[in-house]
């Protein structure tokens, strides 16, 4: 059938016919049972059976070929082949309307499970015409248009007002607005000039700017949002795994049931066998577990497909389940509730050094850390345009600092501890306590058993952060801050933040027995982070959620939940869509249940019910159900 429809001599082509194969199919069936209706009621019964017959094929052939290899298989049975063995028991008893019927609404609910199902994949499909697919290439001063994936890390492209940004990288001239809502979520452009990073897919504004690739073509933003909802949307929760299982089990139980429904009633009941094959076959189709099979994934997609619309990137189904039931929300401090850029305040020399000889050592030891801390000291070295000298031996004190040395001498920046047998007098002890309880981070530089003197750093907190924390109370939910920083300055940003407990100077591994501690004393556990340090804690945690632009890589490769860009503002929005999800599944649980057993008890109670009706309660039930999951894209 499919090659007649997709035969030069056909009107139909091959796209519309994938595009559009189950409508055309179940509109054929309805077709050719109409006809077979007319035909009868001319007194036409061998026209009219053989339009049956042609209506049975068309509309069930795919179903029954799907039952079949199920049956063969994997040595199963599923609903498709129940549907098709109740539609020739009808047929089989001289009931061949009821039959085809069955057949066409079938089929029907089929086409619209295909339509409901194609909704959740339109966000891919939106997310893939934003890649761009050519790039304005600039070598030796010329330009030449090339498929962005010809593109390579140091090329320079050119994107002119309202063209798409071809590539992931840095701005190296010009200036312009960057409407960067498909990464963001935000609709308000973003002002971008040199060395700003910009992102593939999103919209240049009105002024043109040169571009540095800084990634390939398949490791951008964009293409790692499409590859996470994808592998999302392929990912089946427990939940539906244990259904898919059920199913196959149930299955086997209504046709032993229906067997015993054919023997049982003529020898017991006196019912004659045309009545008892013709209860049977509508048991077959109202006690068929569709509706209960169809409850669970189109909601979960719909539900991944959403979040992904708003910069929240589920790696998978039983991630979006699991966070619906957290209870504590715990955040990491720098980058999560703080900016993540500390910024230098106090310089404070002792020893008869001065501000610049305390910033010279500092900085050359801290010159080859990424640490966000080391950037910044070394950041104002720069500006004061002091010379850095190249350390030797270095060597990372782990959670606690570095050591090195400067032309022979060893010294160490760090933490309090990061001190071997330093002395710290009186007076120093009180100056520090007093900067940590404005919520500065101390950094202390010593040599020998000399301190040499203090840096403080402090990074601001998010503006938002507080009132995120008060809609997570207002939820219910505990909020936890996790931090390797010292108590004063863990206890001066949870304050700010309203921060419900505080764990202050945590290395590693300890955020990881807190977060463990945590889920034993109070339940489900979100951890949020961002650096090379959270990854063992988001692995550890309930649900793990990573920041997705200052985030590192193997943190955002641990975790399951990444959210795009810094919009932590979305972590109540994520709970309240794990929530929304799992309401809508139980409502569609116990929908599809409901209906299930009231059509069984009508049919067994004095036949009430007749097979269309059946099949009209059985398929109506689980495209209302597919229906309902669709509720979660808005």
């Amino acid at each position: 059938m499919e090659a007649a429809l997709n035969g030069p001599s056909g009107g139909i082509t091959s796209e519309i016919w994938e595009k559009h194969k189950a409508a055309i199919v179940t509109a054929l069936c309805l077709v050719l049972i109409i006809i077979a209706y007319i035909a009868g009621k001319n007194n036409a019964p061998v026209l009219e059976i053989a339009l049956f017959i042609l209506a049975y094929l068309v509309g069930g052939y795919q179903k029954a070929l799907e039952g079949m290899e199920t049956l063969v298989k994997e040595k199963d049975l599923d609903v498709d082949l129940l549907m098709v063995v109740a539609a020739i028991g009808a047929a089989a008893i001289g009931y061949w309307m009821d039959g085809a019927i069955l057949i066409f609404i079938f089929s029907l609910s089929g086409a619209l499970e295909e339509y409901s199902m194609e909704k959740t994949g339109r966000d891919i499909r939106s997310l893939m015409g934003l890649i761009p697919e050519e790039a304005t290439l600039l070598e030796d001063g010329r330009e030449r248009k090339v498929g962005i994936g010809e593109l390579r890390v140091g090329d320079m492209v050119i994107i002119r007002p309202g063209e798409k940004i071809a590539a992931d990288g840095i701005i190296t001239a010009g200036f312009s607005s960057i409407y960067e809502a498909t990464i963001t979520g935000e609709y308000l452009p973003a002002d971008k000039e040199k060395g700003h990073e910009v992102f593939s897919g999103t919209i240049n504004g009105q002024g043109a700017i040169e571009v540095r690739v800084s990634k390939p073509a398949g490791e951008t933003t964009i293409a790692k949002i499409i590859h996470l909802v994808r592998q999302a949307q392929d990912e089946k929760p427990p939940a539906q795994q244990f259904v898919e299982r059920f199913e196959g089990i149930y299955s086997k139980a209504v046709v032993a049931i229906a067997i015993l429904f054919i023997l049982l009633p003529p020898l017991l009941l006196d019912w004659s066998w045309q009545e008892t094959i013709y209860r049977a076959m509508i048991f077959l189709v109202v006690a068929s577990p569709c509706a209960l099979v169809s409850s669970i994934m189109p909601a979960i997609l719909a539900g991944i497909s959403n979040a992904a619309r708003h910069g929240v990137l589920f790696k998978g189904g039983v991630h979006l389940q699991n966070i619906s039931d957290v209870k504590v929300v715990t955040f990491d401090k720098t980058g999560t509730l703080t900016i993540g850029q500390p910024k230098v305040i106090d310089i404070i020399p002792f020893q008869n050094l001065s501000e610049t000889g305390l910033l010279q050592i500092t900085a050359s030891l801290e010159s080859h850390s990424e640490h966000p801390i080391a950037r910044a000291i070394t950041q104002v070295a720069i500006e004061r345009q002091i010379n850095i000298s190249k350390p030797t031996d270095l060597q990372a004190l782990h959670g606690l600092g570095i050591s090195a040395k400067i032309d022979s001498r060893e010294y160490f920046v760090g933490k309090k501890d990061v001190l071997k047998n330093v002395q710290i007098s009186e007076e120093q002890a009180i100056q520090v306590e007093n900067l940590e309880t404005d919520g500065k981070t101390v950094i202390y530089i010593a040599t020998g058993e000399r301190l040499l003197g203090l840096i403080t750093i402090q990074d601001k907190i998010r503006g938002w952060a507080s009132r995120i924390v008060g809609e997570l109370k207002q939820m219910g939910i505990k909020t936890v801050m996790l931090t390797g920083d010292t108590e004063t300055t863990a206890r001066a940003v949870s304050e700010q933040a309203g921060i419900e407990l505080y764990y202050a100077e945590l290395l590693p591994e300890q955020k990881v027995e807190m977060v463990k501690q945590l889920r034993s004393t109070y339940g489900k556990v979100a951890m949020i982070g961002d650096g090379v340090n959270d990854a063992p804690a988001l692995a550890a945690a309930s649900v793990g959620i990573a920041v997705g632009s200052g985030g590192t890589d193997i943190a955002i490769e641990t975790a399951d939940v990444i959210l795009v860009r810094d919009n932590i503002e979305n972590i109540p929005f994520a709970i309240n869509l794990g929530r929304r999800t799992q309401m809508v599944i139980k409502q569609n649980i116990v929908f599809a249940i409901a209906v299930a057993l009231t059509l069984v008890t009508l049919n067994f109670i004095g036949g009430r019910i007749n097979l269309p009706e059946g099949v009209i309660g059985h398929e109506g039930s689980t495209v209302l159900v597919i229906l309902s999951g669709l509720r979660l894209l808005r």
